[in-house]
């Protein structure tokens, strides 16, 4: 029998903590958009306003593979110049029954830290290459209503332990790239 998926910030500290990967983690409101984020943030102390905080994209092609791509939150993807680069078909947005089904989170929470509820690696997961020249990075567990930071190798090493090996590109030159190439 396999195990539940994670669904509550709770089970997935404890998983982290099982793991040994180190972190931290502030509790807040409920954060749905880029913009509410940015805006709580501001009165944060500097020191955890360190590194990178992302978005995640879940998103489905037309053959029926999924995807979680992860970038930085200020960055501006096209969706419709992705598909090549990253080796699928026309990509559009999982919907939300699926998002649960596969990674155990609603939207609003989507996280790549849900990874660890896609036991039978039905997700592609994308990481965005400028999003890893920052040393901690940070991301919803599981629930907007916290953010979880930790180092990129633990992040990295977070992701091996979910069984998913990322493909990293650039994905704003990647979409860039005359069409034929992808980076």
């Amino acid at each position: 029998m396999t195990r539940p998926h994670l669904t509550t910030k709770a089970d997935f500290l404890a998983w982290l903590g099982e793991k040994g990967i180190a972190h931290e983690t502030r509790d807040h409101p409920p954060l749905h958009t880029v913009e509410e984020a940015q805006a709580h943030r501001a009165a944060w102390p500097a020191r955890e306003r360190e590194g990178a905080f992302c978005k995640n994209l879940f998103l489905k092609d037309k053959k029926g593979r999924l995807f979680l791509i992860v970038t930085l939150e200020a960055r501006d993807l096209k969706l419709n110049r992705l598909a090549k680069p990253i080796g699928s078909a026309r990509l559009s947005f999982g919907n939300p029954e699926l998002l649960f089904e596969v990674l155990g989170v609603r939207p609003g929470s989507v996280t790549p830290f849900a990874l660890v509820n896609d036991r039978e690696g039905k997700v592609t997961v994308v990481l965005d290459a400028p999003m890893l020249e920052h040393g901690r990075l940070h991301y919803h567990p599981l629930e907007n209503t916290a953010t979880t930071g930790l180092a990129r190798e633990d992040f990295l090493r977070l992701l091996r332990e979910t069984g998913h090996e990322p493909l990293i590109l650039d994905l704003v030159e990647a979409a860039a790239a005359p069409s034929g190439e992808g980076g």
